[in-house]
C-alpha cells in the first residue's frame, strides 16, 4: 500500500491500514533515513512515546523494537503522553526526534504516526518525502523491517541495551512553569472544569491548577481507548458533558485537549464556546499588553483576521502559512516569534518548543484571565469593542472526488467577483482556495490532509454572513 505523511504525519484506520506490519515498514523507513547522515542517530537515539489509543502502547514497542534493531538507541515513554510533553523530551534528552504514536484528534477508528525533528517541533516536509521515498525502495526491493525482540512482557539482551524506559512529565512540567505563573491563577480563585477527552493529557492540566491553589473538576479522565465512542476533538458539538459540568456547579469556565492534547477549545461560565481563534486573539493581547512582549505573529490560512487586526495596532509583523504546525515551526525557528497558532486549537509562545501545546495554550489563557480581573465572557466582548465583531466557523463536507490540485485549479478558473454580498479584493491559493472579502471576512476550501473530506471554512462580521459564505462554499465544489 502507499503510505504518504499528510499535514501532521501518517494516519489510517486501525487494522485496515493502520497495522502492526505497516508500522513496522514505517518504522524502518524512519531508521533508513536517520542512518543516512550517519553518527548522531546511533549516539543521541529518538524518543517514542504514544497516547491512550486501541493498541497505541503495543504500536510504540513495534517502532522502538525497530529502531533498537538498526542499532538506533530509544527513549520509551513508560507509559501514555501528550505530545507537547513528548517533544519537549526530545529535546530534553537530546534525541535526534522523535515518534509519537498518535491520531491526535482524529475518531477513535484511527491511529498514527508523529515524526519529530530534534528541535521537537514536526518534521519538515523533506525528511517526511524522504521516509516515503524509503518505504517505497523498501517495497520494490523486498527490504524487511529488522527488529529486537521486544514487547511488554519480555525484552531480549540487545533490547534491554537500545530500550530505555523513561517518564517525559517532570521536565516538562518544569518547563511550563517557567512560562505561566501559577501563583497569579492561583490567586484569582478560579474554578475549572478539565476535559481531556479521554486522551493524553488527562490529568495534566489538574495537575497545575491543583498547584496553583484552583478548585477543579476534571471529566472524561479514566485510561478509554475508545474514548468512550466520544471524537477527541474539542470542538463545540463534542463539548456537551464539558458545558453541563460547568453549568451544574457554576463553575467560571471549562478547557478541553485534544487526543493528544496539542490542541485547546474553551467554555464560559455560561456553556458558550470559545474557539481558538478567540483564545489566539485573547493570548497575543495577554503577551503584549501585560507581559510586555513584543515579536512576530504567525498563523495559519485559516485562523482569524482578528490577529491581523492585533498585529496591525501593535506595529508586529505578520506571517501567514498554509495549515500544519509544521509550518509555523519552521518559522519559529528562523524568526523571532512571540505567539504562533492555528484555527484548530494548537499554539505555542517564544521560549517553548515550535509544536502546538494545548496545556500550555490553557493555562496561558488562565493567566490572562486572572490578570485582567473579567470573566472569559466580559473579556471577549472588551476585545470585540477593540478589534470589531468577528464569527467563524467551520464545516466538513465529503470530498467531491477532485485532487487538491485539480480542485485548486478548478476554482480559480472563474472566481465569483462577490460572496454573500461582498466584492471579493484577493484569492490566495497557498493551501486551498481562500476567498477575501472588501470587510476582512474570508472564505477558504481546503482538502483535509488527514481524511477524505474538504474543510469549509468562514469568518465574516455576522452570523449571517457567515451562514451564506459557507452555502457558496458548498455551490461552489458542488457538494
Amino acid at each position: 500500500m502507499d503510505i504518504q505523511f499528510g499535514t501532521d504525519g501518517w494516519r489510517a484506520v486501525i487494522s485496515e491500514e493502520f497495522t502492526f506490519a505497516n508500522v513496522r515498514r514505517v518504522a524502518q523507513a524512519i531508521a533508513d533515513c536517520l542512518l543516512d547522515a550517519p553518527g548522531p542517530a546511533t549516539t543521541q537515539g529518538m524518543v517514542v512515546g504514544y497516547d491512550t489509543r486501541f493498541l497505541s502502547d503495543r504500536y510504540a514497542a513495534a517502532v522502538a523494537a525497530v529502531l533498537a534493531g538498526n542499532g538506533i538507541p530509544v527513549y520509551l515513554s513508560h507509559s501514555d503522553c501528550p505530545t507537547p510533553a513528548l517533544s519537549f523530551a526530545v529535546r530534553h534528552q537530546a534525541a535526534v526526534g522523535g515518534v509519537m504514536i498518535t491520531a491526535s484528534h482524529n475518531p477513535p477508528r484511527y491511529n498514527g504516526i508523529k515524526l519529530k525533528a530534534d528541535h521537537g517541533g514536526a518534521a519538515p516536509r523533506d525528511l517526511t518525502r524522504q521516509v516515503e521515498e524509503h518505504l517505497r525502495i523498501n517495497e520494490q526491493t523486498g527490504h524487511q523491517p529488522r527488529a529486537v525482540d521486544f514487547d511488554v512482557d519480555h525484552a531480549s539482551p540487545q533490547a534491554r541495551r537500545l530500550i530505555q524506559r523513561f517518564d517525559p512529565l517532570p521536565p516538562y512540567l518544569d518547563h511550563v512553569r517557567s512560562l505561566v505563573d501559577l501563583d497569579v491563577i492561583g490567586r484569582a480563585g478560579l474554578r475549572v472544569v478539565v476535559d481531556p477527552m479521554y486522551g493524553a493529557g488527562r490529568g495534566y492540566l489538574r495537575r497545575f491548577l491543583t498547584e496553583a491553589g484552583c478548585l477543579v473538576q476534571e471529566i472524561h479522565s479514566e485510561l478509554n481507548p475508545g474514548f468512550g465512542g466520544l471524537h477527541p476533538e474539542p470542538i463545540e458539538r463534542h463539548l456537551g458533558a464539558l458545558r453541563q459540568a460547568i453549568l451544574d456547579a457554576g463553575f467560571d469556565l471549562g478547557l478541553s485537549t485534544d487526543g493528544d492534547a496539542d490542541r485547546i477549545g474553551a467554555m464560559d461560565h455560561q456553556g458558550r464556546f470559545v474557539d481558538p481563534h478567540a483564545i489566539l486573539t485573547i493570548l497575543l493581547r495577554h503577551l503584549v499588553d501585560d507581559k510586555g512582549q513584543r515579536g512576530a505573529v504567525v498563523k495559519t490560512i485559516s485562523t482569524t483576521a482578528r490577529l491581523n487586526v492585533l498585529a496591525g495596532r501593535y506595529g508586529l509583523p505578520l506571517y501567514e502559512t498554509p495549515v500544519g504546525f509544521d509550518h509555523i515551526c519552521q518559522l519559529m525557528l528562523t524568526e523571532d516569534v512571540l505567539i504562533g497558532g492555528e484555527e484548530s486549537g494548537g499554539l505555542s509562545v517564544r521560549g517553548h518548543i515550535p509544536e502546538g501545546d494545548g496545556l500550555l495554550g490553557g493555562l496561558l489563557l488562565l493567566e490572562a484571565l486572572a490578570t485582567s480581573g473579567l470573566s472569559l465572557s466580559d473579556l471577549l466582548a472588551q476585545i470585540a469593542s477593540e478589534v470589531g465583531a468577528f464569527y467563524y466557523r467551520r464545516d466538513d463536507a465529503p470530498s467531491n472526488g477532485m485532487p487538491k490540485a485539480e480542485l485548486v485549479a478548478y476554482l480559480l478558473r472563474q472566481p465569483p467577483a462577490t460572496l454573500a454580498g461582498q466584492p471579493v479584493v484577493q484569492i490566495n491559493s497557498r493551501d486551498g482556495v481562500k476567498y477575501i472579502l472588501a470587510d476582512d471576512s474570508w472564505l477558504l476550501i481546503r482538502p483535509s490532509g488527514t481524511e477524505p473530506i474538504l474543510r469549509l471554512y468562514a469568518e465574516a462580521r455576522s452570523p449571517e454572513a457567515v451562514e451564506a459564505l459557507l452555502a457558496e462554499s458548498r455551490r461552489l465544489v458542488g457538494v
